[in-house]
């Protein structure tokens, strides 16, 4: 197969599956035989048949070649895809995108040499047996793809060995930063130990001082507060005493006023008002009683 340009291990990889694809072939072509057989040996008893008997039993052994055949190609299609699952998990574990040409399926040209193939090569080849037991493709360790692994693996150590390199360099300054840490917190801690000592006692005077403050301030404001309390209370009693005296003088200003009006009841002027009141009254019903007497609908 020079054309198709495969080495002697991929050679026999091909001719394996086409092995495989011809016994399933062929196994099914005996199905399909058996159909026909069956048919002859179950319909095919009598001298004659009818028009509709025989498009009855051509129709029948339709259905059946159909549903072999097209079960055929569906297994053969899920068998290429597993085919192709294969080649796909091997080439995605070394990190490789393979793809395909689907036009290229249906090219004559290798079409004709695929089965020229078949014709010569197929049945002279010699397969090896260690090539063909393993169920998974076996990568071959020569150039290639093996070759650029081998680079990106040293590659990758390389840069793995800098990576070391750095981190030591970076856990010898953390280690040296971290002993002049633990030293200036040790000389923070004497430090601050000898300037308690001498602040101690300043802290506690000036405690002493504020402590006096405070029973001052609270001496003042209890005695203000007793004030504030005194004054309240003088200043509720007061209240207290306005609101008689205002009931006091209102009650005396109703006193004055009744016997004010008492005493102008009993004037000259008021009784004379009175007694003219009094005599207009009489008129005024007088004159409503004339007006009923003549206009009695209003």
């Amino acid at each position: 197969m020079a054309e198709f340009e495969f080495n002697e291990h991929h050679q026999n990889e091909v001719i394996n599956y086409m092995r495989f694809a011809r016994s399933k072939m062929v196994l099914r072509l005996k199905t399909i035989d058996s159909c026909f057989e069956e048919l002859k040996d179950s319909r095919l008893v009598e001298e004659t048949f009818t028009v509709d008997e025989v498009k009855e039993m051509l129709d029948g052994l339709q259905a059946v070649v159909r549903g072999e055949v097209e079960m055929e190609l569906i297994n053969t299609a899920h068998t290429n895809v597993l085919l192709l699952r294969q080649l796909f998990s091997q080439a995605e574990k070394f990190y490789l995108r393979l793809q395909s040409d689907i036009s290229e399926l249906e090219n004559r040209e290798l079409l004709e040499q695929v089965a020229e193939f078949e014709k010569t090569d197929f049945k002279t080849a010699k397969i090896n047996q260690e090539t063909s037991k393993p169920k998974l493709l076996a990568p071959l360790n020569e150039g290639g793809v093996a070759e650029l692994l081998n680079k990106e693996i040293a590659r990758l150590q390389e840069e793995n060995d800098k990576l070391k390199s750095r981190l030591r360099t970076l856990e010898s300054q953390a280690m040296s930063a971290l002993d002049e840490r633990t030293k200036a917190e040790r000389a923070l801690k004497d430090l601050q130990k000898v300037q308690g000592e001498h602040q101690l006692a300043a802290h506690s005077q000036e405690l002493s001082s504020l402590e006096d403050t405070v029973a001052a301030l609270r001496e003042d404001y209890e005695r203000s507060l007793s004030a504030k309390s005194a004054s309240q209370k003088d200043l509720q009693e007061n209240l207290i005493s306005a609101k008689h005296e205002l009931l006091r003088v209102q009650e005396q200003l109703l006193l004055a006023e009744k016997e004010l009006d008492k005493k102008f009841q009993q004037t000259a002027a008021y009784r004379n008002m009175k007694e003219i009141l009094t005599k207009k009254n009489e008129q005024i019903k007088e004159i409503r009683k004339r007006l009923q007497r003549y206009e009695p609908n209003e």
